[in-house]
């Protein structure tokens, strides 16, 4: 019975990493095919009435924009332009795009790194975010079983224990009620004085 009720919470963990993102994605596609409305309104009257001309003409312009953002991020000025003067302006983008590279597993650097935190006198499942120039750090404390939910601390180095493990495998212990906990405590890295570079 144990074995079928991680089976089916693993089975919910991994569906909401997929289809959170579709779901946020179509949100935000008519979100903006609704902005895109009024510019398309004018060319929209001279077509047929019997075709959706208004919304059909917005998804194609959502998605011409789409294609040409994709084909200009490729470049190098592209990348320069849009990811250092446009997207990272855009509030949580920065942080977002971190989570959804650890999601696929292609994060390589602190933001998101699965870590024990020292609340009061226990050891807590946690997330890096950030480290501040004093050498402290940032952390995000999930709730169990919603791991979306939780609670921010800045804790000092001696206190954040990082982890060893993916970030799916922290993810998982904390949807599944710290089952699997041994393993995290288990991967708790040596946590190197201020400055000196991570292994």
């Amino acid at each position: 019975m144990r074995k079928f009720a991680e089976s089916v919470t693993s089975a919910f963990v991994t569906g909401l990493l997929i289809v959170a993102p579709i779901y946020l994605g179509v949100l935000l596609l008519l979100k903006i095919m609704q902005s895109m409305a009024g510019l398309v309104k004018p060319v929209a009257q001279l077509l047929p009435d019997w075709l959706p001309a208004e919304r059909l003409l917005s998804l194609l312009l959502v998605l011409l924009v789409c294609v040409v953002v994709g084909l200009l991020v490729r470049t190098r000025v592209g990348q320069a332009m849009l990811g250092h003067t446009v997207l990272e302006k855009l509030p949580g983008y920065t942080l977002f795009r971190s989570l959804t590279m650890r999601i696929a597993g292609r994060a390589d650097n602190v933001t998101w790194k699965p870590a024990l935190a020292e609340i009061e006198e226990a050891l807590v499942p946690a997330f890096i975010i950030e480290e501040l120039a004093d050498g402290r750090y940032t952390v995000f404390v999930p709730s169990v079983p919603t791991p979306f939910a939780g609670a921010v601390y800045i804790l000092t180095r001696e206190r954040v224990h990082p982890l060893s493990v993916g970030f799916g495998q922290a993810f998982k212990t904390v949807s599944r009620w710290g089952a699997g906990s041994k393993e995290l405590v288990a991967a708790m890295e040596d946590v190197p004085p201020r400055g000196a570079p991570r292994a």
